[in-house]
């Protein structure tokens, strides 16, 4: 039995230890929104946050996360109140697939959380996603677009949750294609 807290609920599974938090969330918890890529940790469909830290998952066993917070894309936002994330997604026509876009915006979110005004370098050194579609373009500007968008808290009060980072209303990046 294995304890952790997905989105702010505490969970208690009862897997091996070395399941991949991936299957853990989408077999075991019904959590549909991270995705499988390669299964090899590199091209970053999968990413979730792992006490804040983007992590991916795939990789990632069950065990290594006993106790701590895991955050998945299902915490970002909805489609009645999208993150600031999501809407730039949105207004930019990113996905085309659309596959590796939850886990592309949780490494945002955390980018975006560090740092609240990513010059371009800091977005191609911090997003090491790969789009298979290629849409780094349209990406990047949706980044920017959502770092205007997104409130920018106090330092000392900087969220480490994405449900702390959620509004109350909602009105080359990484690998190579």
């Amino acid at each position: 039995m294995t304890e952790v807290t997905i989105n702010g609920e505490p969970h208690t599974v009862d897997v091996d230890a070395d399941a991949p938090l991936l299957w853990v969330l989408r077999e075991e918890l019904g959590l549909q929104g991270t995705k499988f890529g390669c299964g090899l940790g590199q091209c970053g469909a999968c990413t979730v946050h792992v006490d804040g830290a983007p992590t991916r998952s795939c990789v990632m066993p069950i065990a290594a996360v006993a106790g701590r917070d895991v955050q998945t894309i299902d915490a970002l936002g909805s489609s009645e109140r999208p993150h600031p994330i999501q809407q730039a997604w949105i207004d930019h026509q990113v996905p085309q697939c659309g596959y590796c876009q939850s886990g592309m915006q949780m490494a945002v979110a955390a980018l975006l959380r560090d740092n609240p005004s990513p010059t371009d370098a800091d977005i191609d050194a911090a997003i090491t996603n790969i789009c298979r579609c290629g849409c780094y373009d349209r990406i990047r500007a949706a980044i920017h677009d959502a770092a205007r968008a997104m409130p920018v808290p106090a330092p000392e009060a900087a969220p480490t949750s994405l449900l702390e980072a959620t509004p109350a209303a909602a009105p080359k990046v990484g690998g190579t294609p």
